[in-house]
């Protein structure tokens, strides 16, 4: 039986893009290409041909007529040494050239030990057929695909290093001062750790925001130009008018909450009518 040849691309029956917008990789492992395959490239893609571990070609936007070792080997040959399939296993691997989102998420501890949750999305692209190369020979494939979660995972030790060298020796109520040298601190040491694996960094965004949710609204009470003090007085009002509780003004002000007098205000501490409870 002839060996078919074929039509090799990265697009599904519907016209779909296997890779999408999460994927950087994608390979096809297919023992019917032959000589005279005809390989599609699209123009966001490059495409690395393999064969048993060895880089046979990398290839641009085009479609390309494949001539591949396994040219003698059909019909009966194939069907008696090989059990009719070609021995010659073709990796066909796709590899995004669009600019694709990452996240990389964690905790960073500030100088006083306060835990600081950050958040760092980053643009990559793989830009250059060499790239191509340095992507698939030093990040490895989960199954048959290489998404952003990997190189968010991959790049997660060298954000937190280039974050923690700075953050771990400034206050927590001045890390914001400081976040454009963080900034730039991320992008200088991802920069580098990606393009070992043929990706190019693109813009960066770095969020850092105290972990404990009642901190940072204290932290938003004070940027308001309360004092520490007005500020967990005023958290405390929050609290209590979420409950439905009438003193919340009271502890705001800083002042008892009167008990059986008609109340047209806040009372001073020390009024002479009336049950008095502090808060």
């Amino acid at each position: 039986m002839a060996l078919v040849r074929q039509v090799i691309t990265s697009l599904a029956r519907d016209g779909t893009d296997l890779l999408g917008t999460r994927s950087l990789a994608v390979k096809i492992v297919d023992e019917s290409i032959v000589s005279g395959s005809l390989l599609t490239v699209e123009s966001n893609h490059f495409c690395v041909l393999k064969s048993r571990g060895a880089v046979l070609e990398v290839y641009e936007t085009g479609q390309f007529a494949l001539t591949t070792p396994d040219k003698p080997l059909l019909g009966s040959i194939a069907q008696g040494f090989f059990g009719g399939s070609s021995p010659w296993v073709f990796e066909v691997i796709y590899i995004n050239r669009s600019k694709l989102l990452v996240r990389s998420q964690g905790v960073a501890t500030s100088a006083e030990m306060a835990e600081m949750a950050y958040q760092v999305d980053y643009y990559i692209h793989v830009d250059t057929k060499a790239a191509a190369l340095d992507l698939i020979t030093h990040l490895p494939f989960n199954g048959q695909l290489i998404d952003t979660k990997e190189v968010a995972d991959y790049a997660g030790p060298a954000i937190e290093q280039a974050i923690n060298q700075i953050v771990q020796v400034t206050k927590m109520e001045d890390i914001n001062a400081h976040i454009g040298e963080i900034r730039e601190s991320v992008k200088s040491h991802l920069t580098d750790f990606l393009h070992i694996f043929g990706i190019t960094l693109n813009d960066l965004k770095v969020l850092i925001m105290p972990k404990d949710e009642r901190m940072r609204e204290l932290i938003s009470l004070q940027a308001i130009g309360l004092t520490p003090i007005e500020a967990v007085r005023y958290y405390l009002a929050l609290r209590m008018a979420d409950k439905g509780l009438v003193s919340a003004p009271n502890a705001a002000a800083g002042m008892p909450f009167q008990i059986g007098v008609p109340t047209t205000g806040v009372y001073p501490v020390g009024a002479e009518t009336g049950l008095s409870s502090g808060i």
